[in-house]
């Protein structure tokens, strides 16, 4: 063990992720930015949902633009490798705090953007091909610790072979769910959309899909399975991103599985790079290795190592709950489950007091398109929602409001049937991580992870 934390490896695979990952950011940040998606998700609604235990972060109101230009400079930054360590630092805390605003727009590739930011606080990205290295000569290195490298590798191990475990269950399996809903819409894609009319094609998706997350990390790791590797990341990536519009995320990825290959090719293209910027030979290849000081190099090793006990660990605290995931989503999020399901409902909220008022809810009086949507299939959400109309029909007059709810939700395919139990009152309900009593049970079996 000791020996393989005192092993070096290329720092040109560090640099060139370091730019890569930044410049896609400042990329998403400004395509974010241009399609006025900060307007339409963070300041035009009039409520947000924030996440339990972060109610803290708050919504910004026009000052959103400052939090989104401070990301994408950070981003900018770190991509550069200028003032490298305080702006991963801003590149973390900034996306972080735009992620946490409100959960309906939650998407795991925002969770693992900020997991990578977090990495880069503590990696040494900027020893090589920087500003930083530049003008600082003695933090100058073409080597660094293989396990600053490896680390990353793993964490892409772990989302992939994660997602894969996800995907290992009956409804995705034995009935092609959701693709089977999916897939039959995108019929009208010249070349490939006259597959999806065939029965066999979900089918053919799920499988290759599941398979595809559970053997790519390690397929990308092995020396000789690599290239080939590589070719089905691009497919695969490139195939979701035609099929399901996911953003940057399919881009994010493929970019993000070249550190897999070895330092001498990540060193090739920043020789060319270097070679037409007229960059000094010293600055390339300055013949030095980076070093972890005795002091910090325990500190490192314990944050890595929380960090991916955290990272193998909390995904499964879904086990801790009774009911079927996919119905309550506790322990859903943050657990590298992606596009596992089809989920629509519907809710209608009535709120009353003792004295007889009572008022039948118009949702679009309160949240967006998107917001409801999502509201009206994750019991969590239902209840913030609930606890902001009792608060809202409160401060209108209504005395100690109660707030009942209807709720239907179809998943996967099913017929819709009742979510939440309409004799309680959500307005007395708390939030917390325990089981949500309230919510009726699904009566019905996905097997599986």
């Amino acid at each position: 063990m000791q020996a393989y934390f005192n092993k070096y490896a290329p720092a040109a695979t560090l640099a060139l992720f370091r730019v890569i990952f930044g410049m896609m950011l400042f990329l998403s940040i400004c395509r974010f930015w241009a399609k006025g998606w900060i307007s339409d998700l963070y300041i035009l609604p009039k409520f947000h949902f924030t996440f339990y235990g972060f109610e803290f972060i708050r919504p910004l109101g026009e000052w959103t633009y400052v939090l989104f230009a401070i990301c994408a400079v950070a981003a900018c930054l770190v991509a550069l490798g200028i003032f490298y360590r305080f702006a991963a630092i801003m590149l973390f805390l900034s996306f972080t705090y735009i992620e946490l605003i409100d959960k309906s727009t939650y998407l795991n590739h925002y969770y693992f953007v900020s997991m990578v930011s977090f990495m880069l606080i503590f990696l040494p990205a900027h020893a090589s091909f920087s500003v930083d290295a530049y003008r600082n000569k003695r933090l100058l290195a073409d080597q660094v610790p293989s396990w600053c490298i490896d680390s990353i590798r793993l964490l892409v191990c772990i989302i992939y072979f994660y997602a894969g475990l996800a995907k290992l269950n009956s409804d995705w399996l034995l009935h092609a769910l959701p693709l089977k809903i999916w897939l039959p819409a995108k019929n009208d894609l010249p070349l490939i959309g006259s597959l999806f009319n065939y029965k066999w094609t979900p089918y053919f998706f799920s499988w290759a899909g599941c398979l595809y997350d559970l053997s790519i990390g390690f397929l990308l790791w092995n020396k000789k399975t690599r290239p080939y590797a590589f070719v089905s990341v691009i497919i695969f990536h490139v195939l979701t991103a035609v099929l399901f519009p996911i953003g940057m995320f399919p881009y994010i990825m493929i970019a993000t599985a070249l550190v897999f290959f070895p330092g001498e090719f990540h060193q090739k293209v920043i020789d060319m790079i270097c070679f037409a910027l007229n960059l000094p030979i010293q600055f390339i290849r300055p013949k030095r290795s980076y070093i972890v000081s005795s002091i910090s190099k325990p500190f490192l090793l314990a944050v890595f190592a929380l960090f991916f006990i955290f990272q193998i660990a909390f995904p499964f605290r879904y086990l801790l709950y009774s009911d079927e995931l996919f119905w309550t989503e506790e322990g859903y999020r943050f657990s590298w489950r992606v596009m596992l399901m089809e989920k629509a409902g519907y809710t209608q909220f009535t709120v009353m007091d003792a004295s007889g008022k009572k008022q039948i809810v118009n949702n679009n009086d309160f949240l967006t398109r998107l917001q409801e949507k999502m509201m009206s299939t994750q019991p969590d959400m239902i209840l913030q929602y609930a606890h902001m109309l009792r608060d809202h029909y409160a401060a209108a007059g209504f005395d100690s409001p109660q707030v009942y709810v209807d709720s239907y939700v179809a998943l996967n395919g099913r017929m819709g049937r009742p979510m939440i139990d309409p004799a309680i009152d959500l307005a007395k309900q708390t939030d917390s991580f325990q089981h949500k009593s309230w919510i009726i049970p699904f009566n019905d079996e996905i097997k599986g992870l």
